[in-house]
């Protein structure tokens, strides 16, 4: 006899720069202490207040290159300049071990993921795990708001940033879920609802 089990989530969010997909994983991984979130590489520098192996691993273009060769991301993009990808054996170790994963990754990173997932180019349980969801700014102009407010970018950065937000956000129809981020605890609490919503979507054994 077939026993009904949960699944474990490969939860990708994604969002334009600046529309709270890092604030909002962050109180996801503490309503979820179980869930492990994937740690990016990129070749940007450090912001201030970040550090390697907590927010990104932080690597030069040679050793990105190096890892593209070997097949060790899951997906990757070059973003706003810079390189990002998602190590592909922690991710799968995790899912595995039958823990959610947290992807929070660039719109780029979420649709190469979702290609992947893509029958038949992943396997079963990969596709199984795979759930997706768009943070949505409240308009552009909150969004230029809160991209000035947080003091990261300069003038051009934010303009570049704001450009893009417009291309990323008329994809968002291709993600599972939308969220619009206009008041942060119920975002998050929204947030919170799909993984046990999902969680409750269980699978034959």
């Amino acid at each position: 006899m077939n026993t009904p089990v949960q699944r474990p989530l490969l939860l990708v969010v994604s969002a334009p720069s600046g529309a709270g997909k890092t604030t909002l994983g962050a109180r996801l991984l503490e309503a979820f202490p179980d869930m492990i979130r994937s740690i990016s590489c990129t070749t940007r520098a450090p912001r201030p207040g970040e550090a390697n192996g907590r927010d990104y691993f932080f690597i030069d273009m040679a050793e990105f290159k190096r890892r593209i060769a070997a097949g060790s991301f899951l997906e990757y993009a070059q973003v706003h300049g810079a390189w990002y990808g998602t190590p592909r054996e922690p991710v799968e170790q995790a899912l595995r071990a039958g823990r959610d994963v947290l992807l929070i990754i660039d719109v780029q990173g979420a649709e190469r993921i979702r290609q992947l997932m893509a029958p038949p180019a992943a396997a079963a349980d990969l596709q199984r795990a795979f759930v997706d969801v768009f943070i949505v700014p409240p308009d552009m102009a909150t969004l230029r708001q809160r991209l000035t407010g947080r003091g990261q970018d300069d003038a051009a950065t934010i303009e570049r940033r704001l450009q893009n937000a417009g291309d990323e956000m008329a994809g968002a129809s291709r993600f599972q879920y939308r969220i619009v981020n206009d008041c942060l605890e119920d975002a998050a609490a929204r947030l919170q609802a799909i993984v046990r919503e999902e969680h409750g979507r269980v699978v034959k054994d």
